[in-house]
């Protein structure tokens, strides 16, 4: 990822558009493991299905109104937190984390930081600083999917983190692609029940849980933050998260917008949002995904034209089986998330498939973070069963969100956000087909071709359009 400092002249052009990365990432794709798409397709799909009982229950229900929409809706958020002690910054300081290579050269933070005193939710978080000239390098706040999927577990570990966990679940090696070499980077576990974050009262915690608290829960966790590292204090901010992050992303930067324009002030300087493979809108995922499906071969002509036939992508199709995992008979045995990954975790599955690539990491992960030793270093409540991802024994409650937030993103397009939004070209659950689908729907002018883009080597990386 590489920043570019936008020109005055530049700012004016881009206002009112917004960037749409199509990163080919055949041979450089970030691993990621079944567990957070098989969590986002079991929401998706119960989610429908709830609509749909909702609608024979209710016949005459309708769609509440839009927070999104409305600032006055986050209007009873604080605009400042308690000061923390002189030490909260130096305790949260990691020493070394167990089994990390020698010679780190950036400075590891870890902690809980406190967004709601009366239920007891504490979020955990995961900050690396930049090896180099960290004070003048902008800040980036990652948000992992599912919902209920670990920042931590998948974007700091097996992602975009300084660090991935060696096959012996033990020992560190570096990673020379981390985003901290451009920026510093948090990793959240949110909302609250993800990883080691945790809610007193469990609950309000459950019942109440969905992307409207978990959007304010990260703002006021962002206040309280700022307040233990005040050097960041108005340092150039980015929101980044991939899958259900569709959802986090945008919304977390519509709270932001809102409450500096309720107050008028600037409480965080946020200067855009990018997501990967994002879900934006749960109909034309549907639709993106199986006509990625049968472009790639793996769904027959006939089911094609049969869902063609039968299928709106629409409420109508709520509760039916016009859907990836409706489908998923015809598809057993690939893994959504790569559908050209081994899938298998075993020894040769490891060795030649992908450089840099290995199906076994979601092992690794939680061997490492569920060691008494790197949940102190790491300063977690000691004794939590960590998990990347819910188990489909204990479901995690989650309010379903809007269907669509394309018209959140439209908003913060039109307030002059930088937006960039790039896809893989082998996920199945977010597709590249559902993010084009979504994005042809913001109906955004055209400022620049669509065209393709170099690696260093003069290697055709993917496509971009502006």
């Amino acid at each position: 990822m590489i920043f570019h400092k936008i020109t005055k002249s530049e700012a004016n052009m881009i206002r009112h558009t917004i960037t749409f990365f199509l990163l080919l990432l055949l041979l450089s794709a970030s691993p990621t493991d079944a567990s957070q798409e098989d969590q986002l397709m079991r929401f998706i799909e119960s989610t429908a299905k709830k609509r749909q009982a909702d609608r024979v229950s209710n016949p005459d229900v309708t769609e509440g109104p839009d927070p999104w929409a409305d600032a006055s809706s986050f209007s009873h958020l604080p605009t400042r937190c308690p000061i923390p002690l002189a030490s909260a910054k130096a305790a949260d300081k990691i020493t070394a984390l167990p089994g990390q290579p020698p010679r780190v050269n950036f400075d590891q933070y870890a902690g809980y930081v406190t967004v709601n005193e009366e239920y007891g939710r504490e979020l955990f978080y995961y900050f690396v600083e930049a090896p180099y000239e960290a004070a003048s390098k902008p800040l980036i706040l990652w948000l992992n999917g599912g919902p209920g999927c670990s920042s931590l577990g998948y974007g700091a570990m097996m992602e975009l983190g300084p660090f991935r966990v060696n096959p012996d679940g033990k020992t560190l090696r570096r990673n020379k692609h981390a985003w901290n070499n451009l920026a510093n980077v948090i990793f959240l576990e949110s909302p609250t029940g993800v990883g080691f974050s945790y809610a007193s009262n469990n609950s309000d915690n459950i019942n109440k849980r969905g992307d409207q608290r978990t959007a304010e829960d990260t703002f006021v966790f962002l206040l309280n933050w700022l307040e233990r590292f005040p050097e960041y204090k108005g340092r150039d901010f980015y929101i980044a998260g991939e899958s259900y992050g569709g959802h986090y992303v945008p919304q977390l930067a519509t709270v932001i917008t809102f409450m500096s324009e309720l107050h008028r002030t600037t409480f965080i300087n946020l200067h855009g949002i990018f997501v990967g493979n994002p879900i934006l809108d749960n109909y034309k995922n549907s639709e993106g995904n199986l006509e990625f499906l049968w472009s790639h071969g793996l769904i027959s002509d006939e089911i094609w034209a049969g869902i063609r036939a039968n299928c709106t992508f629409t409420p109508k199709d709520d509760g039916r089986w016009c859907s990836v995992l409706g489908q998923a008979s015809h598809i057993s045995g690939i893994y959504p998330r790569n559908i050209y990954d081994p899938r298998i975790c075993l020894p040769s599955a490891r060795e030649g498939y992908m450089a840099g690539y290995d199906p076994c990491m979601e092992y690794y992960v939680e061997a490492y973070l569920n060691t008494g030793e790197v949940q102190e270093a790491l300063h977690a409540r000691t004794n939590t069963n960590w998990l990347a991802c819910p188990r489909t024994s204990v479901p995690f409650h989650y309010t379903p969100g809007p269907v669509s937030v394309v018209p959140t993103i439209r908003r913060l397009v039109e307030r002059g956000l930088s937006i960039w939004v790039y896809s893989g070209d082998l996920d199945s659950t977010c597709s590249i087909t559902s993010t084009r689908y979504s994005v042809k729907d913001l109906n955004l002018p055209v400022t620049t071709p669509w065209r393709a883009w170099y690696t260093p080597d003069f290697e055709v990386g993917g496509y971009v359009q502006q």
